[in-house]
C-alpha cells in the first residue's frame, strides 16, 4: 500500500511564502493573547514584546527588524457572511461549507488531460507581503513579484524556481531516497480523495508554533493550494476537509494580488485579529489567491521601525495564481 506522502518543511521550495505571511500575524496574535491574560491578573497594560522577522531564506542572508503592537479596541462584532451583514459563527460555517461545496464539484469535474512522467508542472504566481516595503503599511503598497516554478512530475528530475525580485533562479533538487520533493505530481496523486482522512493528513502535516492547530491546517490548504498542481479529486477532497475546519467563514468580496475581485472562505478561529483568505472566481469557483486581512487595530511602540497604527482592514500579505499548466521542460512557458 502506498504511503501517504508527508511534507516536513525542508521538502517544499526556497523562499516558502509561509514565512513572510507569518512575520507580523504571530506577533499581533501573540500580542493579544499576553495582553489579555495579563487584564485577567490586573496587570497594568503594556507596550508589546518585540519580535524579529524571520528569514527569506535560500542562499541568501535576508535582513529584520525588531517591531512591537499593541492591540486597539475595536467595534468589529460578528463574522462576514455572504448573505452581506453579519452572521453568527454557525451561520457562517454553513454558508462556507456550503461555498466549499460547490468548489469541490467544480474541481472534481477539471479536466487535465494525460499527464505524462517525463513532463513538468508549471504555476505563475504573483504576491506581495510587508516584509518587501514597509511593514507597518498594507502589504499591496509594496511591490509585486513574480514566481514561476517547474516540478518535474514523477520526482526524478531537477526542477527550477524562477523569483527575480528575491531568490533569482534557484534548481529544484529531484527526488532522492533521501530527500523527497513531496509537491511533485505524482506525490500528490497519493494524498486523500476522501474529505475526513484529508482533514486528518491537513491536521498531521500542519506547520507552524504559536498558532492553533485549526489555523495551521488551514494555512496548510493554502500552502497545497498556491503553487502546486492538484489533481481533480485530491482538490474536492481538500476543499471538502478545509469546510470542516472550525472557525471559517465566508468574506463577499474579496481581492487578489493583482487586484480580481472574488468571494473568499476565511479562517478566524478564536481570538484571532487576522483573517486568512482563499480567494475563489465568483463565476467559474477557480482558485484565484489568498490574503492576510488584520481584524483590529494594531499599534506599533513608540520609537520602533513602525511608529503607527496598521489599522483593521490592512492587507499584510496577498498573491494570486495567474498560471497553471503542464510543459515538456523545466523552464518552458505555455
Amino acid at each position: 500500500m502506498n504511503q501517504l506522502p508527508e511534507f516536513p518543511e525542508r521538502d517544499l521550495p526556497p523562499g516558502r511564502h509561509r514565512l513572510l505571511k507569518e512575520h507580523l500575524m504571530t506577533e499581533i496574535r501573540q500580542d493579544e493573547q499576553a495582553a489579555q491574560e495579563e487584564r485577567r491578573a490586573g496587570v497594568p497594560a503594556r507596550r508589546g514584546t518585540a519580535w524579529l522577522r524571520p528569514a527569506i531564506a535560500a542562499a541568501a542572508v535576508a535582513t529584520a527588524a525588531a517591531v512591537t503592537f499593541v492591540v486597539l479596541p475595536s467595534g468589529q462584532s460578528g463574522t462576514p457572511s455572504a448573505r452581506g451583514g453579519t452572521a453568527s459563527t454557525a451561520e457562517a460555517a454553513t454558508d462556507a461549507a456550503q461555498l466549499l461545496e460547490n468548489i469541490a464539484l467544480a474541481a472534481a469535474e477539471t479536466k487535465t488531460g494525460e499527464i505524462r512522467d517525463d513532463q513538468y508542472t508549471y504555476v505563475r504566481t504573483k504576491s506581495a507581503y510587508g516584509i518587501q516595503g514597509h511593514p507597518c503599511t498594507a502589504a499591496t503598497a509594496g511591490p509585486l513579484h513574480t514566481r514561476e516554478l517547474w516540478r518535474a512530475v514523477d520526482g526524478k528530475r531537477a526542477g527550477l524556481l524562477r523569483d527575480p525580485d528575491l531568490l533569482g533562479e534557484v534548481p529544484l533538487e529531484a527526488d532522492k531516497k533521501t530527500y523527497r520533493q513531496a509537491t511533485f505530481y505524482r506525490n500528490l496523486e497519493k494524498l486523500p480523495t476522501d474529505p475526513d482522512k484529508m482533514l486528518a493528513w491537513l491536521y498531521k502535516n500542519k506547520t507552524g508554533e504559536g498558532r492553533s492547530d485549526e489555523d495551521l491546517a488551514f494555512d496548510q490548504a493554502g500552502e497545497l493550494l498556491r503553487e502546486t498542481f492538484l489533481p481533480p479529486k485530491v482538490s474536492a477532497a481538500l476543499y471538502r476537509a478545509v469546510a470542516k475546519i472550525p472557525g471559517i467563514v465566508v468574506v463577499q468580496d474579496s481581492v487578489d494580488a493583482v487586484g480580481r475581485h472574488g468571494i473568499a472562505v476565511g479562517y478566524v478561529g478564536k481570538g484571532k485579529i487576522s483573517r486568512d483568505e482563499l480567494i475563489f472566481d465568483k463565476k467559474s469557483l477557480n482558485f484565484l489567491g489568498e490574503r492576510d486581512v488584520v481584524l483590529k487595530d494594531a499599534k506599533t511602540n513608540k520609537g520602533q521601525v513602525c511608529d503607527g497604527v496598521i489599522k483593521a482592514g490592512s492587507v499584510t500579505g496577498t498573491n494570486a495564481v495567474l498560471e497553471r499548466a503542464v510543459v515538456d521542460k523545466a523552464g518552458q512557458r505555455p
